[in-house]
C-alpha cells in the first residue's frame, strides 16, 4: 500500500493482524470448498467483518490467488530445481505423483492446477508470470528431458500432461477422499491414494511395464465374506452379516446342500466304476416251467 506521493505506508499492527487472520481463514475455507465458498463465510471464520476483508483484498478472486500463491510457488520452485537432476524419467514421474498426492486433498490447489495455462495473461499484481505459469514452464522442461531419455511417450505434449493431471486430481478426490462439511476426510471403503495416479503414469510411459497398484491396508479384526472374500459391512442392528450379498448367500446354500445331501449306493462305489443291476437269474440258462 502506498500514499498519494508514492511512499509506502506501514500498516498498523491491528491491520496486519486482521490481514493474517483473513488469509488463514481463507486458506482453510478454500481448501475445503474451493472458490465456491462465500466471502461472508471467510469473514466469519476470521472473526472480522466483510468490510475488513474488502479493505485488504479487492475481490474474492484476489483473496483466492493470495491464499494459494505460496503453495503454487513451492510446486514451481520444486519443478525448477529438478530440471537438471539425474534420471529424467524417474524424476518426472515422481514429481507428478508428489503433486497429485499433495494437491488432491486441497480443493483450491486442484482448481488452480486445473485452470493453469487457460486464464490468459497473469494478473498485474503477480508480475509477468504467476506461480501457476512458472510451474507449467518447469513441468514442460521436465517432460522434454524425460522424452529425450526415452522414458515418456514421444507423442505426448504439455497440454496432454496438464489435462491428465487435472483429471487425475479429480479422480483421486472421488476415489480416495470424502466430501463432508468438516473437510476432505477419508471415506469408508475408499480406494487408497495413488491408484489413479499409477494408472495415469502408466499411460505416459514409453515401455509396456505396468505399475503395481497400491492396495488398501487390511482393517484389524475385519470380517470377510467366506465365498468371495469381500469385506463385510458391520450391521447397525440385528445379527452380523455372514455374506456380502444375496448371490454369495445362494452359492453358500447350494454348496452346503451338496455336502449334506444323503449319499446313494452309487456314490459309495470306487472311482471309475459304475452301478449295474445284477439280474436274479442267468439269461443263458433255460428257466424251469
Amino acid at each position: 500500500m502506498r500514499s498519494a506521493d508514492g511512499r509506502p505506508v506501514v500498516a498498523r499492527a491491528d491491520a496486519r493482524r486482521n490481514r493474517a487472520l483473513v488469509l488463514q481463514a481463507a486458506r482453510s475455507a478454500f481448501e475445503e470448498r474451493g472458490l465456491a465458498v462465500p466471502l461472508d463465510e471467510i469473514a466469519r471464520r476470521a472473526g472480522v467483518g466483510a468490510g475488513t476483508v474488502y479493505r485488504h483484498f479487492s475481490s474474492k478472486e484476489a483473496l483466492f490467488r493470495e491464499a494459494v500463491r505460496d503453495r503454487m510457488w513451492l510446486f514451481a520452485d520444486a519443478a525448477g530445481d529438478l530440471v537438471d537432476a539425474d534420471d529424467p524419467g524417474g524424476v518426472f514421474f515422481r514429481f507428478l505423483a508428489s503433486v497429485v498426492r499433495l494437491a488432491a486433498p486441497n480443493r483450491a490447489l486442484c482448481e488452480v492446477l486445473e485452470a493453469a495455462g487457460e486464464g490468459g495473461p497473469a494478473p498485474a499484481d503477480e508480475g509477468p508470470a504467476g506461480p501457476d505459469l512458472e510451474f507449467l514452464v518447469a513441468l514442460g522442461v521436465l517432460l522434454s528431458r524425460a522424452q529425450q531419455a526415452g522414458a515418456v511417450r514421444a507423442d505426448v505434449d504439455l497440454d496432454d500432461v496438464r489435462t491428465l493431471l487435472a483429471g487425475c486430481l479429480a479422480m483421486e478426490r472421488r476415489r480416495s477422499v470424502g466430501r463432508g462439511p468438516a473437510g476432505p476426510d477419508p471415506a469408508p471403503g475408499a480406494a487408497p491414494m495413488g491408484r489413479m495416479t499409477a494408472l495415469m503414469l502408466d499411460g505416459l510411459r514409453a515401455d509396456r511395464s505396468v505399475t503395481e497398484l497400491p492396495v488398501a491396508a487390511p482393517i484389524r479384526h475385519e470380517t470377510r465374506c467366506p465365498v468371495c472374500g469381500a469385506a463385510l459391512v458391520a450391521a447397525r442392528t440385528g445379527r452380523p452379516a455372514r455374506y456380502c450379498g444375496g448371490a454369495c448367500r445362494q452359492k453358500a446354500h447350494r454348496a452346503r446342500a451338496r455336502r449334506t445331501a444323503p449319499r446313494t449306493a452309487a456314490d459309495r462305489l470306487p472311482a471309475g466304476q459304475s452301478w449295474r443291476l445284477k439280474p436274479r437269474w442267468d439269461a443263458s440258462k433255460p428257466r424251469r416251467s
